[in-house]
């Protein structure tokens, strides 16, 4: 007997059966659900908005709902950048993914518009573009919601320039005191303020308590799936039963770097460019730190990420898009279409990257089909209802008497 090939049909044969357990077994517990949307700017926002868009449609076809939206399948969601607004336009004024991807589409001009001043003040200044326009074109949409407003548990990230520390705004916090609850339109500035793009936005608490002076949350989390995880996993008030990242089911949405992005290394790097490797390499390790904490059920998380890779209808869009720029709105459209036709990447559990077999979007639906799936036990066993209801936020009284705040309120 050939031990040697005995044993490597053993464990191909315990290989094959682990890669392709569901994502939820029968047996298994409900997962709680979460969404993260990568950081970015206007190409890196618009090819995250098209994949919502074809996670939505496919949670409607799957359930058979035509109302289904994004926010009734997942307990969290959050975002960096772009991909924080997104998450904010999802969950506060409760827009459709298509209705929050068209949204991004007609505005980007006005939410990318170059300041005024004349050329020598710009130079001056640390940021390009009109951060007051930007916030007023958030307003129509956001009015004077507030992350209590959020129909959900959300994260958005920022670096706060005052504490030379990362801070994430989060409704869970904003339930729980006044001093961490901020103006929605806030939020969307501190967490897209990339250098050199726009200046560095002043934060302030409702209460007018706590204050920072934020920064891009890309910088220090541009792939905010790692402090979504630990959130979930430390806030026992909303999430009482996770108990580990075998209780999570985790859909991380990249933006649309891809290698063609890097251009020629040789040389002295301009500085957008050392942004650009700052942005995909904080993203890149959150992906091969969460690849080595779910390898024993790679299945109950799904990384979707720009690579360059595409099949031949991908790479024809690709090509034309080329040709014309990918500048417009439309064309930025069309890169989040060419992701989608991408063959998926995936990281190794201890290094280095695999070619998938399926498209971005075929992932998408492979994920969504775990998601009915554990929808539909969980009503035919009555286990307990699909949506993580908000919490009923606490009157000031409450807040006042159950919170003792550090210096400067945090």
């Amino acid at each position: 007997m050939d031990l040697s090939r005995l044993t490597l049909e053993i464990f191909s044969k315990l290989e094959q059966k682990w890669l392709s357990e569901p994502i939820y077994s029968p047996a298994s517990k409900p997962k709680t659900r979460i969404l993260t949307i990568d950081g970015g700017m206007e190409r890196d926002g618009m090819v995250a908005a098209e994949a919502l868009v074809h996670l939505e449609t496919q949670i409607k076809v799957q359930t058979g709902n035509p109302n289904a939206r994004i926010t009734d399948h997942f307990h969290l969601i959050a975002g960096t950048g772009l991909g924080g607004v997104l998450a904010l336009l999802l969950t506060a004024p409760l827009l459709s993914a298509t209705e929050a991807r068209d949204f991004l589409m007609s505005n980007l001009a006005n939410l990318f518009r170059r300041d005024n001043a004349g050329r020598f003040f710009r130079l001056q200044r640390s940021g390009s573009f009109s951060g007051k326009s930007f916030s007023k074109t958030l307003r129509a949409v956001f009015n004077n919601m507030t992350l209590r407003d959020t129909c959900k548990p959300v994260l958005v990230p920022c670096y706060d320039l005052n504490s030379s520390a990362p801070f994430v705004f989060s409704r869970a916090d904003a339930s729980q005191s006044l001093s961490f609850d901020f103006d929605l339109v806030d939020v969307c500035r501190a967490t897209s303020a990339s250098p050199g793009v726009f200046k560095p936005c002043g934060v302030v608490s409702v209460d007018k308590k706590t204050r920072c002076v934020g920064l891009s949350g890309g910088l220090v989390m541009n792939n905010p799936a790692a402090a979504a995880i630990t959130h979930v996993m430390h806030n026992k008030r909303d999430f009482p039963d996770v108990g580990g990242v075998e209780d999570l089911a985790l859909l991380s949405i990249g933006n649309g770097r891809d290698k063609s992005d890097g251009g020629d290394f040789v040389g002295c790097i301009k500085s957008n460019l050392a942004m650009e490797i700052v942005f995909r390499g904080v993203s890149d390790t959150v992906d091969q730190i969460l690849t080595n904490a779910f390898s024993w059920n790679p299945t109950n998380y799904i990384r979707i990420q720009t690579n360059g890779l595409t099949t031949e209808e991908g790479a024809s869009k690709a090509i034309d898009e080329k040709r014309r720029g990918g500048e417009t709105p439309e064309e930025l459209r069309k890169s989040g279409e060419r992701m989608l036709s991408e063959i998926g990447v995936e990281s190794l559990p201890f290094g280095g990257k695999r070619l998938l077999k399926e498209t971005n979007g075929e992932r998408i639906e492979t994920f969504v089909r775990g998601l009915v799936v554990a929808s539909t036990r969980i009503v035919a066993n009555s286990v307990e209802p699909l949506l993580l209801l908000p919490p009923p936020s606490p009157s000031w009284e409450e807040v006042n008497s159950g919170v003792t705040l550090l210096a400067d309120g945090r």
